[in-house]
């Protein structure tokens, strides 16, 4: 009896993992979504990315990759063919969505209250890309103190700050991350607003 439900609990999980990775395979990548990338020729690019709102994720070596409205195998392979050129053999590249984007409830009828909190985008060569919720007024310094720290692929000097404005125009700020973290001051202050991204790129060599 005991080999029994061993083997219908052995029987279940797997079918469980089976209906996991189906729903996986057949569901369409959207803005906001995380995904991991694990390559198993090089752990060093293994990393969870953000789909940004422009709906894609920057990838060392294989730049920037849509991902928003694709499956994750046709990210796999977006990825792999960006990096094949640095392997000698063809990479084995595996994609998975390890967070799916929050699901924002209306609170009802009536004049909208002022946010609790706005919404960053922390993307790139940062140990803890996703969303993250502060309090309106957060600067940009106390926003990186939430970042969770830098990749070894990381460009201190050129983190860019994305903004898109009512109309959909976006600007890009460069900010040199690293003059501030040895006391560099800033001309002025830089406040957040909600949907801002925060992308911190590659490194090129030998910067």
């Amino acid at each position: 009896m005991k080999q029994l439900m061993t083997a219908l609990t052995g029987l279940i999980f797997a079918l469980t993992l089976g209906f996991a990775a189906q729903a996986q395979s057949n569901y369409r990548i959207k803005s906001g979504d995380t995904i991991t990338v694990e390559v198993l020729e090089d752990s060093q690019l293994n990393r969870s990315l953000l789909v940004l709102p422009g709906g894609t994720v920057d990838f060392p070596y294989a730049g920037t990759v849509t991902a928003s409205g694709r499956t994750v195998g046709q990210v796999q392979q977006a990825i792999k063919a960006g990096i094949a050129p640095q392997f000698a053999s063809e990479p084995t590249v595996f994609v998975s969505v390890s967070a799916l984007r929050p699901v924002v409830r209306s609170s009802g009828g009536g004049a909208p209250a002022a946010p609790a909190t706005i919404d960053i985008y922390f993307t790139g060569e940062v140990s803890a890309p996703g969303i993250k919720k502060v309090a309106p007024g957060t600067t940009f310094l106390q926003a990186m103190a939430q970042s969770g720290g830098f990749s070894n692929f990381a460009a201190t000097k050129r983190v860019q700050l994305r903004r898109t404005d009512t109309s959909g125009q976006q600007t890009t700020s460069i900010i040199n991350y690293r003059a501030l973290a040895r006391g560099a001051r800033l001309a002025n202050e830089i406040y957040l607003q909600d949907g801002d991204v925060i992308l911190v790129p590659e490194r090129r060599l030998f910067e």
